[in-house]
């Protein structure tokens, strides 16, 4: 049955996509006062499981685009949101029945749920990335054939951009150019689907998973359990499954510049009891790879997150600063992220790593 998701969901909610976005997809704080605006004001939000998608729903996926570290000083209006959804609408000349997130992460997980509560539409609980991945492309939408065009950009004064391509690489590419000259960071609307296509391209259950992450932070802290523990129990629970400690320390640099329209740079994390040695995480908006003393101990798509050693709570890519207490969480991803096809748009080579996928269960300690 569709359940109803209530202003009261929303911290853990918050607090749970901050972990999946593995640094990336927009700042959750940011994101969560729009969402709550919007359910104050216009109500709870219908969620529906893949499974109660209908064949012939209309099924459009929205969300911001851009460099996180812009966010944090352009902050949105919300209204932008809106408009792209209702461009490209104009533009398929019909309405859309449905939204879905296209990343679970940051403020992507909580700007659908800001335009379904104005709209009163349902949200698909459900995504093509399975955590934030930096490029547009980079999602099973696209893996599994659904084409990224016709795509809504719009900025926060309406200026709006429609783009058609023959592939998702040239949409990103495209979608960039527009992004950087409208200051950094843009909304969009993109990958039109039916739901049966949506059913069998997307990632299951990941608007559920924040809210499973996010609670068993706040309980594990309420209850003054070990946040990590109870982190890696609730995710061996769910279809992300293997969970573990990768290092703790201090973060001893940040090298971080915006560039190309994204937030490039590394983090490295000098040891601390009980691990020696450092470990240097290579970012592109999200964590892309963790080397331990140069071995690999975890590589996208598995997720690397950043998490305050003493509350739990992720740290975004554009809030990691010298001196920060860490401890970094690596996470498997569901097996339709794993697939040969999948591994091609976001596996470590689509990135320029020159390191082969290894899942992290099978990586050393």
């Amino acid at each position: 049955m569709p359940r109803q998701f209530v202003l009261e969901d929303l911290d853990d909610l918050c607090r749970g996509a901050a972990v999946l976005g593995t640094g990336g997809g927009g700042d959750p704080y940011i994101g969560g006062l729009l969402a709550a605006e919007a359910i104050r004001k216009y109500g709870p939000v219908t969620l529906w499981d893949l499974a109660e998608v209908p064949d012939d729903a209309l099924v459009v996926a929205i969300g911001g685009m851009g460099a996180p570290t812009v966010v944090i000083e352009k902050i949105p209006n919300g209204r932008e949101y809106l408009w792209a959804l209702e461009a490209l609408e104009r533009h398929l000349g019909r309405k859309v029945d449905a939204i879905i997130p296209f990343e679970a992460g940051g403020m992507n997980s909580t700007t659908p749920l800001m335009v379904a509560a104005e709209r009163g539409l349902p949200v698909v609980d459900a995504d093509g990335m399975g955590r934030a991945f930096p490029e547009l492309q980079m999602e099973t939408f696209n893996v599994y054939g659904v084409p990224a065009a016709p795509m809504a950009v719009v900025n926060e004064w309406g200026d709006s951009v429609i783009i058609e391509a023959g592939s998702a690489k040239m949409v990103e590419w495209l979608a960039r150019g527009a992004t950087i000259r409208m200051g950094g960071h843009t909304a969009i609307a993109e990958y039109a689907m039916d739901g049966a296509t949506c059913r069998r391209v997307s990632v299951p259950g990941t608007l559920g998973l924040t809210q499973i992450i996010g609670r068993s932070i706040r309980e594990a802290r309420e209850q003054h359990r070990d946040v990590f523990t109870s982190l890696i129990a609730s995710f061996a629970s769910t279809h992300y499954q293997h969970a573990r400690i990768l290092f703790s320390g201090k973060i001893s640099d940040v090298s971080r510049r915006t560039e190309r329209g994204f937030a490039i740079g590394d983090v490295r994390i000098e040891g601390l009891e009980p691990f020696a040695g450092e470990m240097l995480i290579r970012v592109q908006n999200e964590n892309l790879l963790a080397l331990r003393d140069g071995q690999v101990r975890a590589i996208v798509p598995d997720l690397i997150c950043i998490l305050d050693s003493e509350t739990g709570d992720a740290i975004t890519t554009e809030r990691v600063r010298y001196g920060q207490r860490v401890t970094v969480l690596g996470v498997s991803v569901p097996p339709i992220m794993r697939t040969a096809e999948a591994l091609a748009i976001f596996g470590p080579h689509a990135f320029g790593l020159d390191y082969p996928f290894t899942k992290i269960e099978d990586l050393p300690r």
